[in-house]
């Protein structure tokens, strides 16, 4: 074949690539993630005692922290509303939450240091969706832990029936969503700002902290920018809201500010990849 016959022929495969129905794209989308996810957790269990020590630390920290509520909470048995119970079910939903995400989509966190450090041109010369291929390229082990201890304490202490399955899988996914929409848009701030490494690990060390105490413990502005500049307030209020009195408005809200700060988030993405100058970083990965 000729080179003007192959250069039709790549031609004409591009159009085809290009005219894939959405469900079609959707699939293949769908099968990169699952075989990313294979190969991520394959990696990960070739160093088993690592893995299960790292998950296993993670799993035993979380559970100090609930040991000394349950200190607190025996001699304050019930706090603005919230007794223990609701604050174990907030450490299931949040870490359990967290730790999906970070499982699944390892990099949501570290946006701004693979953009500000040049490694982004790895996911860009790649034929891959630019944002998933680089969120999910990375699985986190200690994060499995977080997963683990959410189920373990939901067996606990959650409510065990088909409903009380349903509305915590809404609050893992809710949860999950927002930690990687608001670290997403942090995470952006590298394409307009430079180097925003900072800014980034600040606000996350802020949301994960703010997601951990009771949210009616907060009052005035403080507790309007928890439901607004810092969404952490929708997961910290998911016991109450969704887990022990379902308030279809709170829910609706809570639901609408994941998928909001995650498309937010994505549109940021694309916004920052137009300004985004190459670090010359490209690298091949397994």
């Amino acid at each position: 074949m000729s080179t003007e016959d192959k250069t039709f022929a790549g031609a004409d495969a591009s159009r085809d690539a290009g005219k894939r129905s959405p469900f079609a794209k959707g699939i293949g989308v769908v099968r990169f993630l699952l075989t990313t996810w294979k190969v991520n957790l394959a990696a990960a269990m070739e160093y088993r005692l690592s893995f299960l020590l790292l998950a296993g630390m993670m799993f035993v920290n979380n559970l100090i922290w609930l040991f000394f509520w349950s200190l607190f909470f025996g001699r304050f048995p019930v706090v603005h509303g919230w007794e223990l119970g609701d604050v174990m079910m907030l450490w299931a939903v949040g870490a359990g939450g967290f730790g999906w995400a970070n499982v699944l989509f390892g990099n949501f966190h570290r946006v701004a240091q693979i953009v500000s450090s040049g490694q982004l041109d790895v996911y860009l010369s790649q034929p891959k969706p630019v944002l998933l291929n680089a969120l999910a390229s990375r699985m986190s082990v200690t994060a499995a832990g977080d997963f683990l201890f959410g189920v373990v304490i939901y067996a606990w202490a959650g409510e065990h029936t088909l409903a009380g399955l349903g509305k915590f899988a809404m609050g893992l996914a809710i949860s999950g969503l927002l930690f990687m929409g608001v670290m997403l848009i942090a995470g952006c701030c590298a394409f307009f700002l430079g180097n925003s490494e900072g800014i980034a690990q600040q606000a996350f060390n802020s949301f994960v902290s703010l997601t951990t105490y009771p949210a009616d413990i907060f009052r005035g502005m403080a507790r309007i920018a928890l439901f607004s500049i810092v969404p952490a307030g929708f997961i910290s209020y998911l016991p109450i809201g969704l887990l022990r009195n379902l308030e279809p408005g709170f829910v609706l809200g809570a639901a609408g500010m994941a998928a909001g700060t995650c498309l937010a988030g994505a549109w940021l993405f694309r916004a920052g990849l137009r300004r985004y100058a190459s670090g010359n970083a490209v690298s091949m990965r397994g």
